[in-house]
């Protein structure tokens, strides 16, 4: 499947005239804006609830194969990224279901959006239950945890997760979902990325302080099988890692907008080292503060009482920090799925974008449904085990590959 190549003698004259020196400054200055814009979001897509297990998945292999691992499933994501945008270039579809139609027809496209909306319904969904957890506090098997709503105003109706959650999906996530075109999220994607960052920066003051006053935990660098850690329980780490860095349900929205596939190569390649990196730091420095105690979720850890105010009101902006964070990546996994639903059940219609009703009504029951699963749904591990060994592990590694040897 490669594309024809052109015909040196059918070139006779530009399309467009030369541009003069301004012009092609303020061209640049375009694009360069653009690939800034597609590394914030694309970022913004990767980062999302995998980075609370990073640390877990320490926990059970130990430093260096967690390590390992992120860069291995870092390496392959780039090499299926190129794949999906070689082949979008060689044929006509721009979008990941088209690309698979093309090779495998409707049945493969089929299959593209169903691993598309599990994944991103799931996501959503997710999202919706850390902030939950955030703002009301959650019930675990062994303990309880508090929400900074309760630690700050006591116990009351208006603060509990059914409340608190409705405000958040009313004033907050539903005026973010209203906006039409990707691009316009790209200023909430680096403010994401910020809170991303600032969430990694604490996490990593507070363990350098617990080190220097003989408090950290000595972090294992190889995993040890004991009583509550099997040889299986290694590959459970897997998913996790897998969803973590999936994002290609993203890339051709955002390529669309760029323009260039090598542009859209560019911000990938310098996305997934930004969010390696934050992966990385924030797995080791949560690990080496928690240790063994460390949870699936580990703002259960940063609700521990701490020994001084400011301990507690920098737990209070880690956790705060990292909700706001999800707040905005909300939104842009939200587009993605929004876009798959239409294009499954409204194939012949018009763009969505230009369709009011049906924009609105898609978004409405796509916001109402994650909401209602995530005050349903108790636990979040399962959600993330299931998505991670199923539909991330179909998009980001595949259905790239039954593309390439088609």
């Amino acid at each position: 499947m490669q594309p024809p190549a052109a015909d040196p003698t059918d070139i006779v004259a530009p399309l467009l005239p030369e541009l003069n020196n301004s012009e092609k400054k303020r061209s640049a200055s375009v694009r360069s804006a653009s690939v800034s814009g597609a590394v914030f979001n694309v970022s913004t897509s990767i980062i999302g609830a995998g980075i609370m297990s990073i640390p877990a998945t320490l926990k059970v292999l130990g430093v260096v194969p967690a390590f390992v691992l992120m860069v291995v499933v870092a390496v392959l994501v780039d090499v299926s990224i190129e794949f999906l945008l070689r082949f979008t270039d060689a044929g006509e579809s721009k979008t990941y279901a088209g690309v698979m139609a093309e090779s495998y027809g409707r049945f493969g496209a089929f299959l593209v959006q169903i691993s598309v909306m599990i994944l991103n319904l799931g996501c959503l969904i997710m999202f919706l239950m850390i902030i939950g957890d955030v703002l009301s506090g959650s019930q675990h098997e062994e303990s309880a945890h508090l929400g900074v709503l309760q630690e700050w105003f006591g116990t009351h109706w208006w603060n509990t997760r059914v409340y608190a959650l409705l405000f958040t999906v009313v004033f907050i996530m539903l005026p973010l979902v209203l906006f039409r075109r990707v691009e316009s999220l790209q200023f909430t994607s680096a403010i994401s990325v910020l809170l991303a960052v600032v969430f990694v920066g604490i996490s990593s003051v507070l363990a350098i302080h617990a080190l220097f006053l003989g408090k950290a935990e000595s972090p294992r660098l190889l995993p040890e099988f004991s009583s509550q850690v099997s040889f299986l329980d290694l590959f459970t780490t897997v998913p996790v890692i897998v969803t973590a860095f999936t994002f290609h349900f993203n890339i051709h929205p955002i390529g669309t907008e760029l323009g260039k596939s090598s542009d859209m190569i560019l911000a990938a390649r310098i996305s997934l080292l930004l969010c390696a990196a934050i992966y990385f730091a924030v797995g080791f420095f949560g690990y080496l503060l928690f240790g063994d105690s460390t949870m699936a979720d580990i703002l259960v850890n940063f609700d521990r009482s701490s020994d001084s105010a400011m301990g507690s009101v920098l737990n209070d902006v880690v956790r705060l920090s990292y909700a706001l964070h999800l707040m905005l990546v909300f939104p842009l996994v939200n587009f993605s799925l929004r876009s798959n639903l239409d294009e499954l059940l409204f194939p012949r219609r018009p763009p969505l974008s230009k369709a009011t009703i049906r924009f609105l009504s898609i978004t409405a029951v796509l916001l109402t449904l994650s909401y209602l699963a995530a005050i349903a749904i108790p636990n979040i591990w399962y959600i993330f085990q299931f998505m991670g060994s199923t539909s991330a592990v179909s998009l980001a590694f595949i259905f790239p590959a039954a593309i390439a040897i088609r």
